[in-house]
């Protein structure tokens, strides 16, 4: 075992696309992957101090664990090293600027849900990006609640690439798109290190379309798309997908209707609302409900069609996002969500820990 790995470590010594100062540090190879004089150094961290209302896009980077800044044409080549380039706020189709309470960052979200790593989280709403005991920005109920009178086109490349047309799980109303509602959309310029063939971050989506507006128009939706020339990526560059072998799902509450394990945290039974025009169907995936606890989507729902429904909405649980990328590229990554057919029944997004790898991998979410 000890020769294998050493065979390893001398021939990525030998290759050096791999060993540059623009490779990133990979943790268990022994090697000095970065040429800083440190072998397998643990990234550091940066979000402790970050201000939870901050505007600055490059403040959501560290929050997502991004710590090392660059940039695009440093006078000397020798100093192109990976890191983020810039970033940007706006609607959902890059123009604008979405409401400063749809964004935060947070030390964790409600009573139960912590940081995937290190000290912060970022948080994306298409309400207030706030749970139940939070300020800067406040809480408002994220049901019946915060209609910040913002309106976009979604994404034009991504919706140009769908043809105008979402997929829609059989028998299920179809979602009132393009109008992007409330939205609010993060973009990451980044050098991508040298030896980086794909990335993941954790993701955690929560709505308060759950349990009554399943399979309704009102369809909430979160996208990270991906403007890479790596091989592997949906046509639509869409990352924030789950990919059931026929379709690509984007997330949103319908994830109910094509996967038992990705929408986990809510009160299970009946889905969609008869008295709304919403069909409705049975849904056994929960798990619990003890991570909703102080997010503000364990609340009361008083108006609920089922009456054993009695919470506001659910969540995902924490999910695995994954994307490729081509070695020391420059990459852009646009996160964002919107409320979809209307305003007041908001949607969230928890993004954290991103991390390169070595190798290729499967876009899409997978639990975990």
């Amino acid at each position: 075992m000890q020769r294998r790995l050493l065979r390893r470590r001398q021939r990525r010594l030998r290759r050096p696309e791999l060993v540059n100062p623009g490779a990133y540090e990979y943790v268990g190879n022994t090697v000095d992957d970065d040429c800083d004089g440190d072998t397998d150094e643990e990234a550091p961290s940066c979000d402790a101090a970050l201000a939870s209302d901050s505007a600055d896009p490059l403040d959501y980077a560290r929050a997502l664990d991004l710590c090392q800044m660059t940039v695009e044409n440093p006078p000397d080549p020798k100093d192109r090293t990976w890191g983020v380039i810039g970033g940007k706020f706006s609607l959902a189709d890059g123009s604008g600027l979405p409401a400063a309470v749809s964004r935060s960052i947070r030390p964790g979200f409600g009573d139960k849900i912590a940081p995937q790593k290190h000290s912060r989280l970022m948080v994306l709403s298409s309400g207030n990006a706030a749970d139940a005991n939070d300020t800067k920005p406040p809480f408002v109920k994220f049901e019946g609640g915060a209609n910040l009178g913002t309106t976009s086109p979604p994404p034009q490349d991504w919706w140009t690439a769908i043809g105008g047309k979402l997929p829609n799980p059989p028998g299920c109303n179809v979602p009132q798109v393009p109008s992007a509602n409330d939205p609010i959309m993060l973009k990451l310029r980044i050098r991508v290190p040298t030896n980086a063939k794909s990335f993941s971050t954790k993701m955690y989506f929560f709505s308060a379309e759950y349990p009554e507006y399943v399979c309704s128009q009102y369809n909430d939706f979160f996208v990270a798309l991906v403007d890479s020339d790596a091989d592997g990526n949906p046509a639509d560059k869409n990352v924030a997908i789950y990919d059931d072998g026929k379709t690509l799902w984007p997330i949103g509450v319908n994830l109910v209707k094509v996967a038992q394990g990705l929408f986990t945290q809510c009160q299970g039974g009946e889905v969609g609302c008869a008295a709304q025009g919403v069909p409705t169907s049975n849904y056994n995936g929960c798990k619990n409900t003890s991570k909703l606890v102080g997010t503000g989507f364990d609340q009361n729902d008083f108006s609920t069609c089922d009456p054993a429904q009695t919470m506001i909405g659910g969540g995902t649980g924490w999910l695995t996002m994954t994307g490729n990328v081509s070695p020391g590229e420059i990459m852009e990554i646009r996160l964002a969500i919107w409320d979809t057919g209307g305003h007041i029944f908001d949607s969230l997004v928890l993004l954290d820990a991103w991390e390169w790898s070595l190798d290729p991998a499967e876009p899409g979410v997978t639990p975990g």
